[in-house]
């Protein structure tokens, strides 16, 4: 039997880190949300992620302790997101790689890379550093790369 990977990344706010990481990586999005309307959408039936969180009894202290985005098409881990109390102090002992020049020439490889770093600054990242790949962080501060 094969065991099943899933990735949890601690952080002060799930909500934001995992509406970073649900732009960033393309295919994933909320489990329930409505596959027909926007990624982060609310289940089908509810205009607001409150109104389910009402209507599934959540009480109003737990409703953002954790989120989680999965692959839609379920090929990828699960990435969960943990509220904890503490700040992000010391750089991360495990990152997530996002490999965006699968199929690129090697004189391509490098404008996919800019292209990609571009739109994940837009989505709240910074640059760190530019090697053969791009060194960055999400929206607290956990590093990632771009390769």
């Amino acid at each position: 039997m094969a065991t099943d990977l899933q990735i949890v990344i601690d952080c002060t706010d799930p909500d934001a880190v995992s509406m970073f990481w649900l732009s960033a990586l393309r295919g994933y999005d909320y489990p329930g949300s409505d596959p027909n309307r926007p990624p982060g959408s609310p289940p089908p039936g509810f205009r607001t992620w409150e109104a389910w969180a009402d209507a599934q009894g959540i009480p109003e202290d737990q409703r953002y302790d954790q989120r989680t985005i999965i692959d839609t098409v379920r090929e990828r881990p699960d990435i969960h997101f943990v509220a904890v109390p503490e700040k992000k102090t010391v750089k991360n002992r495990l990152h997530l790689d996002l490999h965006v020049t699968a199929g690129a020439s090697p004189d391509e490889a490098r404008a996919v890379q800019d292209a990609e770093v571009e739109r994940l600054i837009a989505l709240g990242a910074t640059l760190v550093e530019r090697r053969e790949y791009a060194v960055m962080r999400d929206v607290e501060g956990n590093e990632f790369c771009v390769t």
